[in-house]
């Protein structure tokens, strides 16, 4: 197999990660720093208890992000972008900014869209 050509494939891998609907969030919302996992989410909009774990512990797999504990009671556990993580950040930023600033026009074209009548699908 070519070299090139098996990087290129491997990187649907990268894409999994940035393409998961809170991964980018949770990147996101450790920008300024470390964060408690009640802080994320609160922060994170509609993220249930259980996906913001999964997240992170995915994240932390994949090198991302650390997950450091504090042996106090309770236990203190906070989360925190790697070097790595940062570069995801920066590189992440321009399509969240584009996300925010085109919402009410995707809102908009979802809503004309819906409102059609008789679509056909390409598939029909």
């Amino acid at each position: 197999m070519d070299t090139a050509n098996g990087d290129a494939c491997r990187t649907r891998v990268v894409l999994e990660i940035v393409g998961d609907k809170w991964s980018l969030l949770v990147v996101r919302n450790l920008r300024d720093g470390p964060r408690r996992f009640g802080e994320l989410k609160k922060a994170i909009d509609g993220i249930s208890q259980r996906m913001l774990t999964v997240t992170l512990r995915s994240l932390e797999r994949d090198g991302i992000l650390t997950r450091t504990v504090r042996n106090v009671m309770p236990p203190h556990v906070s989360y925190e972008l790697t070097p790595m993580g940062v570069t995801l950040r920066e590189a992440a930023a321009p399509l969240l900014e584009w996300s925010i600033a085109h919402l009410s026009q995707i809102d908009d074209a979802r809503a004309d869209y819906d409102a059609r009548p008789d679509y056909d699908s390409p598939a029909d």
